[in-house]
C-alpha cells in the first residue's frame, strides 16, 4: 500500500508558491517535524525555490529523540546554503531565532529599502499555524489538530524591514518513498480519507520495536509479547485499551487509532522514526524502482506501435 494525498487546495498552493517567488524572495524557511526530519521535507518545494538559501526549522523537537535530532541538524547544516535550528513550544523567543537565521542567510538584504522577504512553507499539521500565532503574539492564523486547516497565503512583518510570507501546508502529488508515506500518515500530515490506520500503525510498531525497545510494552504495560508478532502486539494494545468488540474479538481499527495518537501525543516518549543514513537509502531505493519502472513504461511504448504494423502487415495479406 502507498500513501498519496493532494487534494485540489495544495495545488493551488503550489501555484501561490510559483508567483512569490517571481515576486522576490531571499531565503525560505521550510518547518519540518522533528520526528521525521527527511518525510516531512517537500521535495517539490526544493524544486520551486531552487538557488535560494534555506532554514530548515526542525519543529516539535520536544517530541523528538535528542540525539536524532542533533544527527539531523548536523546532516542539514553540511548542506551548501542552508542553515538547521530545532524549535518546540518552550522556546520563548522563537521570532528571534528565525530572524537572526534569516538575516545571516542573506545579509545583503535589510533595511526599509531592500527589506528581507522570507517565505515560510511546510507539510500539513507540522505546527506552522501555531507558529505563526507565537510569532505575532496573537491568533492570527487558524490552528487545529487535522491536516489542511490554512487555506490562503498571508504576509505578516516581523519587523519593520522584515516580511514572512506564510504559505498553507503542502505535500506532493506523488509519495515515492513508502516509508515517509507511513511516517507522514503516523504524524498527522496525511487527511483520514487516504490512509488505512491499521497498515499505518503496524508500520510504526515495527519501527518502534526496532529504535526504541521497551516504550510501547511500558506504555500499554504489555507483558510476554516480545516474541509474537507486529498484529499480536495490535491486539494487545486493543484488549488493555478496552477496545473490544462483541464474543471478545479486538477492535483492530481502535486500537491502532490509540497507538498513533499515543505517538503523536507523545506519550511514547521521545521519538524520531527515521536517521539521516536510513532516509537516504529509502531515497536511494526509491530512485532504482522509479528508473525501473520508467524503463518498462518505455518499453510499452516501444512495443505498441510494433504491435500495430504487426496487425496492419496482417490485414494487407
Amino acid at each position: 500500500m502507498s500513501i498519496q494525498w493532494y487534494p485540489g487546495h495544495m495545488h493551488a498552493t503550489k501555484k501561490a508558491i510559483v508567483e512569490r517567488m517571481k515576486g522576490g524572495i531571499d531565503v525560505v524557511i521550510e518547518l519540518l517535524d522533528a520526528r521525521l526530519p527527511g518525510s516531512s521535507a517537500n521535495p517539490m518545494l526544493a524544486d520551486l525555490t531552487r538557488g535560494k538559501p534555506a532554514l530548515k526549522v526542525l519543529n516539535k523537537q520536544d517530541l523528538a529523540d535528542p540525539d536524532r535530532t542533533a544527527a539531523w541538524l548536523a546532516y542539514y547544516n553540511a548542506l551548501p546554503a542552508t542553515q538547521a535550528i530545532g524549535l518546540d513550544a518552550s522556546i520563548t523567543a522563537p521570532a528571534q531565532r528565525l530572524t537572526d537565521a534569516s538575516r545571516s542567510l542573506a545579509p545583503l538584504r535589510g533595511g526599509m529599502a531592500k527589506p528581507l522577504r522570507v517565505l515560510i512553507c511546510g507539510i500539513p499539521n507540522v505546527g506552522k499555524s501555531t507558529l505563526i500565532n507565537t510569532l505575532v503574539g496573537k491568533k492570527a492564523a487558524k490552528t487545529g489538530d487535522e491536516p489542511g486547516i490554512t487555506k490562503v497565503e498571508q504576509r505578516i512583518s516581523l519587523a519593520s524591514d522584515f516580511y514572512l510570507f506564510d504559505t498553507p501546508g503542502m505535500l506532493w502529488p506523488r509519495i515515492a518513498v513508502p516509508e515517509s508515506g507511513y511516517h507522514l500518515a503516523a504524524s498527522g500530515a496525511v487527511g483520514r480519507n487516504a490512509l488505512d490506520e491499521e497498515i499505518v500503525a503496524l508500520e510504526l510498531l515495527q519501527t518502534l520495536r526496532a529504535n526504541y525497545p521497551g516504550r510501547v510494552e511500558e506504555r500499554f504495560q504489555l507483558k510476554d509479547v516480545a516474541e509474537l508478532p507486529d498484529e499480536a502486539w495490535l491486539e494487545a494494545i486493543g484488549r488493555r485499551r478496552g477496545a473490544v468488540l462483541g464474543g471478545g474479538r479486538v477492535n483492530l481499527q481502535k486500537a491502532s487509532e490509540i497507538l498513533i495518537y499515543e505517538f503523536r501525543a507523545g506519550g511514547l516518549g521521545r521519538v524520531t522514526l527515521e536517521t539521516p543514513e536510513q532516509f537516504l537509502q529509502w531515497q536511494a531505493t526509491a530512485a532504482v524502482h522509479d528508473a525501473e519502472r520508467a524503463q518498462k513504461k518505455a518499453r510499452g511504448k516501444r512495443a505498441a506501435p510494433e504491435a500495430a504494423d504487426s496487425d496492419s502487415d496482417s490485414d494487407s495479406e
